[in-house]
């Protein structure tokens, strides 16, 4: 039975109101109409957080993560609020890393200076591309020299951690625009790179009016392509698409990826917790912020038990995203299984070419990140 007491502990923090919804979008992001409740905002999500007190267990706060929506739309003296609050029901690890979602739309160096004085240690800004047309198309209210700005507001405030978010397959998006976003962010400084393909989900605008997409062999070069470019910046990729330079890696990110236990609060946060019996929940908040503010004292709107003959395929969706992969007691600290449960379906997997064992930890192929689902799909439970 797994220990709970000894799994890494993180706690994601949403604040869903944005200026405006990105046409791409389909977070939990609400735009802003009036002015932000922030103070009792925060007092609903204290609230909520006393309600699952019982998750903590004693455990230190590796991490924190403030996403959204705009999350750099909230005041410096609310997030000094809300860490001053936490800090009286949790105990913070020496070196918590604390990261604030921003868009370059909505900063100055003033209040990035102020959010690095309350504690705020590591920020992602949301740049998506340094291209002035695919800003527009995108839907993004900031301009190249907004990210540009926002990147030295950063450096300057004293953020020497930090990650810069980029797509690529953009619309009609050639291999030289799409690099030419990433040597802007690498020349810029940047430590850390998100740099993922543009996906179309459901009940987005996208979704309804799709844009016009690189077609799948013009993808695979500027994948390759970008990849050699990071590379030879001394970027490692960690993560499908997380890219750093050493002692960069985001600590936050990571334990969702290792499946460790994270705490949720806000409007439509998603929570993972190992119980003290050793079984596993998920759970998730109320996605309206106003029913959020209202409802009381519960806002958890569901929370079900991980059944054991999925916890296979659970983990390995999170841990065989990590370049690093996984070992075999790894899978069965985070899961509370026994390794021969999948060890005959591993060892298929490496004859078959689409895992491999280095040292101790086990990974995919090249070959398997290309047909990861169809390796996952090994793992589907009976």
């Amino acid at each position: 039975m797994t220990d709970s007491t000894q799994l890494p502990l993180s706690l994601y923090v949403h604040i869903p109101w944005c200026v405006r919804k990105c046409p791409y979008c389909d977070f939990n992001s609400h735009e802003q109409k009036s002015e932000l409740p922030e103070q009792a905002y925060i007092a609903a999500m204290l609230e909520d957080l006393d309600q699952d007190v019982g998750f903590i267990q004693h455990r230190e706060l590796q991490s924190i993560f403030i996403g959204g929506g705009t999350p750099s739309l909230f005041s410096p003296s609310a997030y000094q609020t809300l860490f001053a609050e936490l800090r009286k029901r949790l105990k913070f690890a020496d070196d918590i890393e604390i990261t604030l979602e921003a868009n370059p739309g909505t900063v100055e160096q003033a209040r990035f200076n102020a959010y690095r004085q309350v504690g705020i240690n590591r920020l992602s800004i949301g740049v998506q591309s340094f291209d002035p047309a695919q800003l527009k198309k995108l839907g993004r209210i900031h301009n190249s020299d907004d990210a540009l700005r926002a990147i030295a507001c950063a450096q300057n405030a004293g953020f020497d951690n930090f990650n810069v978010d980029l797509m690529h397959g953009l619309n009609d998006q050639s291999k030289e625009d799409a690099l030419r976003d990433l040597e802007i962010a690498i020349d810029a400084g940047a430590p850390h790179i998100s740099w993922y393909q543009l996906t179309i989900e459901p009940n987005t605008e996208f979704f309804k009016r799709p844009p016009t997409l690189p077609i799948e062999t013009e993808m695979h070069r500027i994948q390759s392509a970008g990849f050699e470019t990071l590379s030879a910046a001394n970027f490692s990729r960690y993560e499908v698409s997380a890219f750093a330079k050493p002692n960069h890696q985001s600590r936050h990110n990571l334990n969702y990826w290792q499946f460790g236990d994270y705490l949720a609060i806000g409007a439509g946060a998603h929570g993972k917790i190992t119980q003290a019996d050793g079984g596993i929940i998920r759970y998730q908040k109320t996605r309206k912020p106003e029913d959020y503010l209202s409802r009381a004292p519960s806002r958890t709107s569901k929370s079900e038990d991980i059944d054991p003959s999925d916890l296979p395929l659970e983990f390995l969706m999170n841990a065989l995203r990590l370049r690093q992969g996984f070992s075999s007691g790894l899978f069965e600290a985070r899961t509370g299984l026994a390794w021969s449960s999948i060890a005959p379906r591993i060892e298929g997997l490496i004859s078959d070419g689409l895992l491999q064992k280095q040292q101790a930890a086990y990974s995919p192929t090249e070959r398997g990140y290309d047909i990861l689902d169809s390796v996952l799909a090994e793992f589907l439970p009976d």
